[in-house]
């Protein structure tokens, strides 16, 4: 027997969404497949507050720091990042989330979820064009920095426990890598 599998477009899937055939379950979709997303716990909800509102301060009005909101990837991925750094648009995220070109780079927050974002979302995001992407490992307290995009893979990880880092959008900004995983 055969197993075959219902891949899902945004269009059916944003379908979905406004029948509400996800009301009680969130999800996310990457590479037409939905993806149950786990119950946020405490440590997680607090370094994503904490780390938002961090970059928010040092940005201003340079870029939006958008937590826990869709971007758009291509037409059968729908992911939700922890934080998305992305370009003041306004009124044009009326009409769409925010697309790879409008994304300066994004965040996860990992306890559960390591192995998936280190893998299955890094390729994602990756092979959508987006630019820099970091993993906060809380378990161990370290980042994991994605750069230098060649041909959809990150050529470059850099991990680290502390000191600062500039992302690519951004050279004239210091980020404290503390700030991002303690309290």
């Amino acid at each position: 027997m055969t197993v075959t599998t219902y891949k899902w477009t945004i269009d059916r899937y944003h379908q979905a969404i406004q029948a509400g055939v996800f009301d009680d379950q969130p999800v996310e979709l990457l590479r037409g497949e939905l993806i149950i997303m786990p119950p946020e716990g405490e440590p997680h909800a607090y370094y994503n507050r904490e780390a938002g509102d961090y970059l928010r301060a040092l940005l201003g009005t340079w870029a939006k720091v958008s937590e826990a909101h869709p971007i758009t990837l291509s037409d059968d991925s729908e992911p939700i990042p922890d934080l998305a750094i992305i370009k003041p648009l306004g009124p044009v995220y009326l009409d769409h989330h925010p697309y790879p070109g409008d994304i300066h780079w994004l965040i996860e927050f990992s306890n559960a979820t390591l192995t998936k974002d280190l893998t299955t979302k890094k390729s994602a995001y990756a092979t959508s064009g987006i630019q820099e992407y970091w993993v906060v490992n809380l378990k161990d307290k370290q980042l994991h920095i994605f750069k230098n995009l060649q041909d959809g893979e990150y050529t470059s990880e850099n991990v680290q426990k502390a000191g600062t880092i500039s992302p690519i959008a951004f050279q004239d900004v210091e980020i404290q890598v503390n700030r991002l995983m303690t309290p």
